[in-house]
């Protein structure tokens, strides 16, 4: 992370706000995702990236929970730039593949919970109000726990040889 990349986040609101926004992007990238893969007929890997959307839903009515206890009525709907081509939490269309096995699409699950984890762990280092840096730490023991839970669904998901490598119906480039 660059020093640009830390957002201006002094209080508590704007701590809140951001994190609303890293949850609800990364809510509608899974969604998008599970989209993409019913669009190829790989349903059980769009069911995944579906549940992944709803984590992260969760995620964000918890935040929105958390700043209706502490009084804040509503919260500022954001959205960052941000100097990567995507955000804290969201996976990569690039990494997408319409013959992606269900042990893939959790494996880019997990890494997308581990940039995640990472990111709030470092920005915590790098924020001076002493609440809104705990904030950031608790995000990324929470991230850590999604961690966690890809982990355990990938327990289902043995190995697998994936041959989507070899596609025989790669797309065409009209280039």
């Amino acid at each position: 992370m660059t020093e640009n990349q830390v957002p201006n986040l002094e209080t508590v609101e704007d701590m809140l706000a951001f994190v609303l926004a890293v949850e609800n992007e990364a809510s509608e990238r899974y969604a998008e995702m599970a989209e993409a893969m019913d669009a190829h007929n790989n349903t059980q890997v769009a069911k995944l990236f579906r549940e992944m959307a709803d984590v992260e839903e969760l995620h964000a009515e918890s935040v929105q929970r958390q700043a209706a206890k502490l009084g804040i009525e509503a919260l500022p709907v954001l959205q960052y730039e941000w100097e990567t081509p995507e955000g804290p939490e969201t996976g990569d269309f690039a990494d997408l593949h319409y013959l992606m096995t269900p042990r893939e699409a959790l494996l880019l699950a997990r890494h997308n919970e581990e940039k995640a984890a990472a990111y709030f762990a470092e920005l915590a280092e790098k924020l001076s109000n002493p609440e809104v840096k705990a904030m950031a730490r608790e995000m990324a023991t929470e991230e850590r726990e999604h961690v966690a839970l890809v982990n355990k669904w990938l327990e289902d998901f043995p190995e697998d040889e994936s041959e989507w490598i070899e596609d025989q119906d790669p797309p065409v480039d009209q280039g």
